[in-house]
C-alpha cells in the first residue's frame, strides 16, 4: 500500500474518532440535560407535597407563601402557582412580572408546553396547581449542543482550509518539477538540433530552409529557459511594456490561421515596468491561445494595453464561448480545464508567473456566454 493510500486511511480514522467522540459528548449532554430536568420536577413534587401536607390544617389556611418560599430555596426554576380560589402567587420571576396577572397567565400556556403541571388535591378536589418553566441553567445547557457543533464547524473548516492549502502547495511543488524536468529533457536534443544546423549551412541546402529551422530552435531555447525558471525566482529588469505585449501578440498573430483577425491597440509612447521578458511573453501568448481554443479558430482577439496613474492595464479579449462566473476563479486552480485536452496549468502558471513574480494580478475582467472574454493584467510602472 502506496504513502497516499495510507494517509487517506489515517484521515478517515482520524474523522471518524472526531464524530465518535463529538457523539459521546452530545449525548452526556442530553442525559445530563433530562437529569436536571428530573431534578427540576423533583423540587416541584417535594412542594406540591408540602402544599398537600399543610392543607390537611385548614382549607382557608394560607399556605402558598411559605411553600414558595421554601420551593424559591432549592430550585431556580421560574414558578407560578394557582390555589383553588384562582390566586395566583409566583418566584424566581422579575418583580414587575409577578405584580402582571395577564403576564401570569401568558407565562403559565408557555410553562404547560416545557413542563407538566403539577396539580395537589384535598379530600377529591384541586387544592393548588403548579406550572413551573425551565431554569437558567437548563435554558443555558439548550444551546450547549449546537455552540459545540459550531465550535466543531469552525474547527473543521479550519483543518480543510490548511489541508488544501498544503494540497495546493504540493500541486505547485508538482507543476515546478515538471517544468524544470521538461527543460532539462528538451536541453539534450536541442543542442544536437543546433550542431545538426551548422553542418547544414555547410552543405548545398537552401539557406532560408535553414534560417527556417533556426528561429524555430531559438524558440524552442526561450521555450526550455521559460520552463526552467518555474518554481525559482526570476530576474526582474526595467523593459518597455509596450514593446513586450506587442512582440508577443505579434508573434502569436504571425503563426495563426487568417481566420482569426488581431487588433492591437497599445500607446506610442513608452511605458518601463519590471518584467522578466520571456515570463511575460508567455502570460501574454498563453492568454492569446487560450482565447484562439475558446473561439475554436475563428473570431477576434483584441489586446489592449492602457497607462494609468502609477499602473498599467493589459486586457485580452476573445469573442469565444464565454467562461460562466462561478468558473471565474476556479480556472486558475492547477490541474482545472474546461478543455477535452489540456494539463490545466496555462493559466495557473500565467497567474503564478504576474502574482508572485511581478507582483501584479491577473483576474478575468468580463465574460458572457457566446460573447468572449477578457483577462485583464495589473502592473506597477518602474
Amino acid at each position: 500500500m502506496n504513502f497516499t493510500s495510507n494517509r487517506n486511511i489515517l484521515r478517515w480514522i482520524i474523522i471518524a474518532f472526531a464524530i465518535f467522540i463529538t457523539s459521546i459528548i452530545l449525548w452526556n449532554t442530553y442525559l445530563f440535560f433530562q437529569k436536571l430536568k428530573e431534578s427540576e420536577r423533583k423540587n416541584m413534587q417535594e412542594y406540591a407535597i408540602m402544599l398537600k401536607d399543610l392543607s390537611n390544617q385548614s382549607l382557608d389556611a394560607d399556605i402558598g407563601e411559605l411553600g414558595l418560599t421554601v420551593a424559591g430555596n432549592t430550585t431556580g426554576a421560574p414558578i407560578i402557582s394557582e390555589d383553588y380560589k384562582g390566586e395566583l402567587n409566583a418566584r424566581n420571576l422579575p418583580e414587575e412580572v409577578m405584580k402582571d396577572t395577564a403576564k401570569l397567565r401568558e407565562l403559565i400556556i408557555e410553562y404547560k408546553s416545557q413542563n407538566q403541571p403539577i396539580v395537589t388535591t384535598f379530600q377529591g378536589k384541586v387544592l393548588n396547581t403548579i406550572y413551573y418553566g425551565d431554569s437558567v441553567i437548563i435554558n443555558k445547557l439548550k444551546y450547549y449542543p449546537l455552540a459545540l457543533l459550531l465550535i466543531i464547524f469552525l474547527f473543521g473548516a479550519v483543518v480543510l482550509f490548511f489541508y488544501r492549502s498544503t494540497k495546493a502547495s504540493e500541486q505547485n511543488k508538482l507543476w515546478a518539477g515538471m517544468a524544470k524536468e521538461s527543460a532539462h529533457q528538451i536541453g539534450t536534443p536541442l543542442s544536437s538540433l543546433v550542431g545538426w544546423t551548422a553542418i547544414l549551412r555547410e552543405s548545398d541546402v537552401d539557406p532560408s530552409y535553414v534560417d527556417e529551422m533556426d528561429k524555430d530552435i531559438n524558440r524552442l531555447q526561450m521555450i526550455t529557459e521559460r520552463f526552467s525558471k518555474i518554481g525559482s525566482i526570476p530576474t526582474l529588469k526595467k523593459l518597455d511594456i509596450v514593446q513586450q505585449t506587442k512582440s508577443a501578440a505579434d508573434y502569436i498573430e504571425s503563426r495563426s490561421s487568417n481566420l482569426i483577425k488581431f487588433v492591437i491597440e497599445v500607446p506610442d509612447k513608452s511605458i518601463d515596468v519590471m518584467v522578466n521578458e520571456q515570463l511575460f511573453a508567455w502570460v501574454i501568448e498563453n492568454l492569446i491561445k487560450n482565447g484562439i481554443d475558446a473561439m475554436r479558430g475563428k473570431g477576434n482577439i483584441v489586446v489592449r494595453l492602457k497607462d494609468a496613474a502609477g499602473r498599467v492595464y493589459i486586457t485580452v479579449s476573445d469573442t469565444g464561448k464565454g467562461i460562466p462566473k462561478r468558473l471565474w476563479k476556479r480556472i486558475f486552480n492547477p490541474g482545472f480545464t474546461t478543455k477535452k485536452r489540456g494539463w490545466g496549468l496555462g493559466l495557473s502558471l500565467a497567474q503564478r508567473i504576474i502574482s508572485d513574480y511581478h507582483k501584479g494580478k491577473l483576474r478575468v475582467k468580463e465574460s458572457k456566454p457566446d460573447q468572449g472574454t477578457t483577462f485583464e493584467i495589473v502592473l506597477d510602472k518602474a
